[in-house]
């Protein structure tokens, strides 16, 4: 990978990205013709991830809603090519997609803040995704307390609410779902 990255000269584009060789190592986004590298997720950030779409995917069977919870899947934005940690999209999008989403399908972008991402994930992704107009932008910080960042999009922002463990948040929409973080820690 390292080779095909090193030999490549100008801006990137989605495709230049999309056809790059599967990298094990690294999740590699676009912004603005520029990469973004950042080693894969550790354990502590893997464990959350599968919890909480867990918890996700249970409360959309639950409910019957037309979506699906993905994790790790390249999003088309209007300036690249994101991979959120956890995504909420209409289900019929998801079985038509080939290698991408396009973040119109997209309904709740889901980051979990590790030491290597911590500065994207607060600064960065909020703006490309409200700018996607994704509706909802949650980020889950797990350092240096657990802390749910509950992002609505408003007037072209995120406006955001946030939850703490032990206490227990309901959501109405798009479906219906009852989160204490807490239960992500186990």
């Amino acid at each position: 990978m390292s080779v095909a990255v090193s030999d490549h000269f100008g801006p990137w584009t989605v495709e230049d990205v999309l056809a790059l060789p599967e990298d094990t190592r690294h999740r590699i986004e676009l912004v603005g013709g520029a990469l973004l590298m950042s080693p894969n997720p550790g354990v502590p950030h893997q464990r959350t991830s599968s919890r909480l779409w867990a918890l996700l995917d249970a409360a959309l069977t639950a409910t019957g809603a037309p979506f699906e919870v993905l994790e790790a899947v390249n999003v088309l934005v209007p300036d690249g090519l994101l991979i959120p940690d956890l995504v909420v999209v209409d289900a019929a999008a998801a079985a038509e997609a080939g290698s991408a989403l396009h973040a119109d399908d997209v309904l709740i972008a889901i980051e979990i803040a590790s030491p290597s991402t911590r500065v994207i994930d607060r600064r960065t992704k909020p703006g490309l995704y409200a700018a996607a107009g994704i509706p909802q932008y949650w980020r889950l910080d797990l350092a240096p307390a657990l802390r749910l960042h509950l992002g609505r999009l408003e007037r072209g922002d995120y406006v955001d609410r946030t939850v703490e463990p032990g206490e227990t948040v309901t959501l109405g929409e798009p479906f219906r779902f009852d989160l204490d973080p807490g239960v992500l820690l186990r």
